[in-house]
């Protein structure tokens, strides 16, 4: 077994027993200068030692594996050598070698997961004055300290704030905010930072030289950028590939090891998804898994994979890369123009969707394909703010051409479909072409009042002019008023519930804007407008009208103007909205109404007084007829 040159008391007492040490415990830096990556905290806890300014209490907290207890043994090491206090203890006194070792007797290291209650403090509360047996200070190493109970922590708080000046305290955590403020108060604190993958390799290498193994530099920066951040995952991870892989380590190895899939799949698969062939997408997904690629993985590399390549696109510099090589940022910077900011976004918030998905179901395949084919489907989302822009302006948008299917033959819908006649236009092709006339007005009128014989042929007129007959083939149309209402009426006759009964109270359709409609009641039916505006019925007739147009059609309600009361002066005035609201309330208060509503599952939409009785004239004694002449 190696140790290293600068590593002499590495767990030497394994050693010697002939038990095996894993790398992470045989590598563990011993002193300031082999910490790697936390150059802020050495300079900061050296400089304390230098000129006497070490603290009773400090606090560690940061990611799992950045060296936190390493390094509060070494600042145990620093305080208690026998040439100390100094920031380059020799490592080879029986402290520490003690230390390193975790048995030295002045150095107590606690677990705070299992001696987390007040019973266990209150024994550190009562040994905490019997002085070092033989080190310079007693210093308590508490890991996981937020693991401890609220009655711990305030059993502790008197002894952190006030403790013998032979005892040093040294909390680590990888959760600081479930630690009390009282505590914090009392504590110096250091953030330790994720590793950064470079400084990950270079340690990884040396290990490996150290051990006689040769490595490719490929496969220590996948194990660097898998540990995300963490040394000891990544000299885990080392670990597990020297059993594997014996004396050579390769980047193949290290995708077969831990199911990853390699940089050039990944950009095959981006590159489908670039070009919208979900097919090619799928069967990349496909093959990469008969190939041992998990696929929970191979979705977590491709979000890192657009994640680089919208860093590229924004001009990052290729040392901002989490997922794939430096050298490919001019790949990746194709990549995001091909795809664009937005797609890249909206691509990323899919993946990442799937993958919290992921953790609470068993199809994770079925999941990452499913996020594959939405992706491929987005369009190109670049043209959104020309195309809103365009629309607040005012100005008039091409109707997009509905594109081709393949024939396909849904199940019946839940409603009953009108059934077509020689007035009535398939529903399908009500508003797709523009052709000659037809002899036939196809637009079946609002449920209004029967119009006038003038009416009735301008009407006519109108239809035959602006309606065509059907065609299969798809067309730009002229978006106007007969067709709109043409489109109303037969969605009106789809729904087969109280909504068509509110809509048939519509006495104007007008068209306010591209797929846009205005449909206009009288102000004595603004009940009715009101309950169109729920938003499950306008839910329910938006939906009917986009089956019967081919669009997507948003539906504005408005109330017309008051018409010109009429001369008659005996007329009573309309109620008003607010008073005809308050007469249904009343009525909904009556027995004999309610039994009514449940028994025939009906509801109160008008209230329509009753016309008053022909008042007689006063008739005189001379007006009545004389039976006797």
């Amino acid at each position: 077994m190696a140790l290293l040159p600068d590593d002499p008391a590495g767990d030497s007492s394994a050693a010697d027993a002939g038990n095996y040490v894993v790398v992470a415990r045989r590598y563990r830096p011993q002193d300031f200068q082999q910490l790697v990556g936390q150059p802020q905290v050495s300079q900061a806890l050296g400089t304390a030692i230098h000129t006497n300014r070490v603290g009773h209490a400090y606090l560690f907290t940061g990611a799992r594996g950045v060296g936190k207890t390493s390094t509060a043994r070494i600042f145990a090491k620093a305080l208690d050598c026998v040439k100390g206090p100094t920031t380059e203890p020799c490592g080879e006194c029986d402290i520490c070698q003690g230390i390193a070792a975790g048995s030295d007797v002045d150095v107590i290291e606690i677990d705070g997961a299992s001696n987390r209650g007040i019973d266990e403090i209150r024994q550190l509360r009562s040994n905490v004055n019997v002085r070092p047996s033989r080190a310079r200070y007693k210093i308590y190493i508490i890991d996981e300290v937020h693991m401890l109970t609220m009655q711990a922590f305030n059993a502790l708080l008197k002894t952190l704030e006030e403790p013998p000046e032979h005892v040093k305290f040294i909390f680590c955590t990888t959760e600081a905010d479930k630690i009390p403020i009282t505590v914090l108060s009392r504590c110096q604190r250091f953030d330790f930072a994720p590793l950064q993958s470079q400084a990950i390799v270079e340690r990884l290498a040396h290990i490996c030289t150290q051990e006689g193994v040769s490595a490719e530099p490929q496969a220590l920066q996948i194990l660097a950028r898998r540990a995300n951040g963490s040394m000891r995952d990544s000299q885990s991870l080392l670990e597990q590939l020297l059993s594997f892989s014996g004396k050579a380590l390769t980047a193949a190895d290290v995708h077969r090891l831990l199911g990853t899939a390699q940089a050039g799949r990944l950009a095959a698969i981006a590159g489908a998804l670039a070009n919208r062939d979900a097919a090619t997408a799928l069967t990349l997904l496909d093959t990469a898994i008969r190939e041992g690629v998990d696929a929970g993985q191979l979705a977590e590399q491709l979000l890192g994979y657009l994640r680089d390549a919208m860093a590229a696109h924004l001009g990052c510099s290729p040392d901002l890369f989490l997922t794939t090589e430096a050298s490919d940022a001019a790949e990746m910077a194709r990549l995001g123009e091909a795809l664009g900011l937005d797609t890249l976004l909206a691509a990323a918030q899919i993946l990442d969707q799937s993958l919290v998905r992921m953790k609470q179901s068993t199809q994770t395949r079925t999941l990452v394909e499913m996020a594959l084919v939405r992706i491929a489907r987005l369009e190109q989302l670049q043209s959104l703010p020309a195309l809103i822009a365009q629309l607040q302006s005012g100005a008039p948008l091409a109707v997009p051409a509905v594109p081709s299917r393949p024939a396909y033959s849904p199940p019946p819908p839940a409603f009953a479909q009108p059934v077509p006649s020689a007035s009535s236009a398939p529903v399908a092709h009500v508003s797709q072409s523009v052709g000659p006339p037809v002899s036939q007005p196809r637009a079946q009128p609002l449920p209004n009042p029967p119009p006038s014989a003038a009416d009735q042929k301008k009407t006519a007129d109108v239809t035959e002019r602006d309606i065509s007959p059907p065609v299969e083939a798809p067309s730009d149309i002229p978006w106007t008023n007969a067709v709109a209402q043409q489109i109303w009426s037969q969605a009106v006759e789809a729904i087969q519930d109280m909504t068509a009964d509110y809509a048939r109270k519509v006495v104007a359709i007008a068209i306010s804007g591209p797929n846009r409609l205005v449909a206009s009641f009288r102000k004595a039916y603004s009940h009715f407008k009101d309950q169109l505006e729920r938003p499950e019925r306008r839910q329910k007739l938006e939906q009917t009208l986009a089956e019967v147009a081919g669009r997507q059609i948003r539906v504005e309600f408005d109330l017309l103007p008051d018409e010109p009361q009429a001369a008659a002066t005996t007329a009573k005035p309309q109620p008003t909205a607010a008073r005809r609201r308050q007469r249904i309330k009343e009525l909904e208060r009556n027995l004999l109404v309610q039994q009514a509503i449940a028994v025939f599952d009906a509801e109160i939409v008008d209230v329509i007084d009753a016309p008053p009785a022909a008042e007689e004239p006063e008739s005189s004694a001379s007006d009545i007829p004389n039976p006797d002449p």
